[in-house]
């Protein structure tokens, strides 16, 4: 996980309003939870992904690397509060299988609240720590937690992804400056090896 700075969900897109949450409220309204066959709400947000992976520099908010098919992740989960459903400063761009991982749960770190410094790739196993040292106390169950729910740490498949981007800055066919655009935190760690 990277910083990302709240202000890339200050601003909504100009058409957000009437199109997901006006929508949204009208349907829900209509649509009782005990009523409807299907427990989720109707999905207005999508048509919105676009918008939010540009805000997000298609970065996966949590697995803090380029991805171009990403989903609308309600970080307040649809089940906890259905009307946050439609509010954009409740959404996070997320891989899918990251935000499938994520499923229900309230308990994981916001990515606008990671700081700099708090996570860091290992070279050469590809394995995401967290720098305990450098993050509050407090938070230190929720990190824990949040790398064992989403995956974070050394699961397969984000650790092939992590590998690739290595790969390519390795062979040449990506400099520092795609890396750190793509990939910041091996980006971070490649700057660490090469220092030392």
């Amino acid at each position: 996980m990277i910083p990302i700075n709240r202000q890339v969900l200050d601003t909504e897109p100009d058409d957000f309003d009437a199109e997901c949450r006006q929508k949204g409220l009208t349907w829900l309204q209509k649509n009782p939870k005990d009523t409807r066959k299907s427990p989720r709400p109707k999905d207005f947000w999508s048509p919105f992904r676009p918008v939010l992976a540009d805000r997000f520099a298609n970065l996966c908010a949590y697995g803090a690397m380029y991805e171009p098919v990403g989903t609308v992740d309600h970080f307040q989960p649809v089940n906890a509060d259905e009307t946050l459903a439609y509010e954009w400063k409740n959404y996070r761009y997320a891989s899918g299988w990251i935000n499938s991982s994520k499923n229900n749960c309230t308990a994981v770190l916001d990515p606008f609240d990671v700081q700099h410094g708090w996570f860091e790739v290992l070279l050469p196993s590809l394995q995401l720590v967290a720098r305990k040292d450098r993050i509050p106390e407090a938070l230190h169950p929720l990190v824990d937690d949040t790398l064992k729910r989403l995956h974070l740490r050394d699961d397969e498949r984000i650790v092939r992804q992590r590998r690739q981007w290595l790969k390519l800055y390795e062979q040449g066919r990506l400099d520092l400056a795609g890396l750190q655009e793509l990939a910041p935190l091996i980006a971070e760690a490649v700057q660490a090896q090469e220092k030392t």
